[in-house]
C-alpha cells in the first residue's frame, strides 16, 4: 500500500468525526470578542484599524484556543485506532507503522492548514462589517493577513509536532490532553523570557506579540528574529516527529 493510499485512509477514517465543527469554534469566539470591543472606539480617523484588530484576536488565539483545539484534534484523530483495538488490527496488516503514524500526522497538519483558513475568512468577514460599521474606510490589507496567518501556521508546527509525539506517547487520552494544557498555559510567561526560544508553545503567540512593532513602540525585543529560532524549531519538530513515527504502536507489539 503506497503512503498516498494510506492517506487517503486516514482522511475516510475521520470524515464523520466532529473535527470540522471544532475548528470553527476557536476563530469564531476570539474573532467576534475581539471586533466586538474594538468596535466601540474605532474612528474614521483611526489609522491600523486592521492591524489592531488582528493582534486583539490573534493574540489569546495564538497563545491558547488554536493550541487547545489542536490538542483535541490530536486525540480524536489518535482514537480512531484505539477505539474497539483497531490499531491492532491496523498493525496485522502489512503497512508500515512508521508510515501509518506519518499518515496520520498529515492529516493533523490539515486541520491545523484549515483552521487557519477558517480564521482568516472569519477575521476578514468580521473585520468588513466592524469596520463598515464605524466608517473606516482603511483597505482590507489582505497580504498583511496573509503573512501573519502563515507564519502562525509555520510557527505551530513544532508545537503541533510535540503535541502529536505526546499523544502517541500516552495510552490514556486524559494524560496526554492534561500534559498538553499544562505546557499550553505557561506559554504567555515564557513568550517574555529568553526561554522562549526552546519553549514551541509559546513560538506562535510570540509571534503575535512582535507584531506589535507594526504600529507601536511598546514590544518585546527587536520583532520577530529568525535566528536563532529558525534552528531551534527544526531541532524540536525533527526530534518530535521522530518520536512520534517511532513509538506509534510500539506497545501494541510488544
Amino acid at each position: 500500500m503506497s503512503f498516498w493510499e494510506l492517506l487517503k485512509i486516514e482522511f475516510i477514517k475521520v470524515k464523520r468525526s466532529k473535527i470540522i465543527p471544532l475548528i470553527f469554534i476557536a476563530p469564531l469566539l476570539v474573532v467576534a470578542s475581539g471586533v466586538a470591543n474594538l468596535h466601540s472606539y474605532f474612528t474614521p480617523e483611526y489609522t491600523n484599524a486592521w492591524a489592531a484588530m488582528f493582534i486583539q484576536s490573534a493574540l489569546v488565539y495564538s497563545y491558547y484556543l488554536l493550541p487547545f483545539s489542536m490538542i483535541v484534534i490530536c486525540v480524536m484523530i489518535a482514537g480512531r485506532e484505539t477505539g474497539n483495538n483497531g490499531i491492532m488490527k491496523m498493525l496485522a496488516l502489512p503497512v508500515s507503522r512508521y508510515a501509518l503514524s506519518a499518515a496520520k500526522f498529515c492529516v493533523l497538519l490539515f486541520y491545523l492548514f484549515m483552521e487557519m483558513v477558517v480564521f482568516l475568512a472569519v477575521f476578514v468577514i468580521a473585520g468588513l462589517l466592524a469596520t463598515s460599521g464605524t466608517g473606516i474606510t482603511e483597505t482590507l490589507p489582505i497580504m498583511y493577513l496573509l503573512k501573519w496567518c502563515c507564519g502562525l501556521f509555520l510557527t505551530m508546527l513544532p508545537s503541533v509536532t510535540t503535541m502529536w509525539a505526546i499523544t502517541v506517547l500516552f495510552d490514556k487520552p486524559l494524560l496526554s490532553v492534561g500534559l498538553n494544557m499544562f505546557l499550553v498555559i505557561p506559554g504567555v510567561l515564557v513568550a517574555n523570557t529568553p526561554l522562549w526560544i526552546a519553549y514551541p508553545y509559546c513560538y506562535s503567540g510570540y509571534l503575535v506579540s512582535c507584531s506589535l512593532h507594526d504600529f507601536t513602540t511598546i514590544g518585546i525585543g527587536n520583532g520577530f528574529q529568525l535566528f536563532p529560532f529558525l534552528p531551534c524549531a527544526i531541532v524540536i519538530f525533527v526530534f518530535a516527529f521522530w518520536v512520534a513515527i517511532t513509538r506509534f504502536g510500539k506497545k501494541e507489539m510488544r
